[in-house]
């Protein structure tokens, strides 16, 4: 990617945790660090979905221009991602106040749940470089692979917050990458295939032989 593009990419990507921070730093209600760890526990799973629809996508839309640039820039997708989480979770420390409550909160499903998924992400975003991705070798792609559990957990804490009772936006929002998922898993495994060894025969058109190639 040309370091342009990327520069430019970075800057859209911060541009929502820039108005976010402003919000936090002008404001005079104390209630604003709860108020503002939801959006950014919004755009943190906003961007993991988006990062883990581009590899589906490309199976629908074959040879798309967008979607290769998107590929090629789906690890800083998912660092943007990591960064939104870890901003969702210090106005979530920051409005709890104390030591006291946050352990109390254990006690919710959903908290360590949104904790758990947190504690992934950590290896996952360190990880998300060239110098990983060559120290690693072969491990490095399983490593990434624990994004599906990431996006479920996020799922269970994000449906689960206010006691089950609206789960419906969070559903709304991972329904695109779970049937996208869902169709991925069946153009791999269960799509019809034509059987191994069959090849499709080429008919060979014989040109005509002009008459002085033709043998006397």
């Amino acid at each position: 990617m040309p370091r342009s593009h990327a520069y430019l990419l970075w800057s859209l990507l911060a541009l929502p945790a820039v108005l976010i921070l402003w919000q936090a730093m002008h404001a005079t209600n104390p209630e604003i660090y709860g108020d503002l760890a939801h959006p950014a526990a919004e755009f943190a799973a906003r961007l993991m979905i988006v990062a883990m629809m581009i590899t589906p996508l490309m199976l629908f839309f074959k040879g798309s221009e967008a979607l290769r640039w998107l590929r090629k820039s789906r690890r800083a997708l998912g660092v943007a991602a990591f960064a939104y989480a870890a901003l969702h979770v210090t106005f979530y420390l920051i409005d709890r106040g104390t030591s006291a409550k946050v352990l109390a909160d254990l006690s919710e499903p959903y908290i360590w749940a949104g904790w758990l998924g947190l504690i992934i992400l950590v290896p996952l975003a360190v990880t998300s470089n060239d110098y990983f991705l060559r120290k690693l070798g072969r491990r490095w792609k399983p490593l990434q692979k624990w994004t599906y559990a990431v996006a479920a957990l996020t799922l269970l804490h994000w449906a689960a917050i206010h006691d089950w009772q609206s789960p419906a936006e969070a559903v709304l929002h991972f329904a695109p990458l779970l049937g996208l998922q869902a169709y991925r898993i069946w153009y791999w495994t269960l799509r019809p295939r034509a059987p191994r060894g069959l090849q499709p025969v080429a008919l060979r058109v014989s040109a005509p032989v002009s008459k002085r190639a033709q043998p006397r």
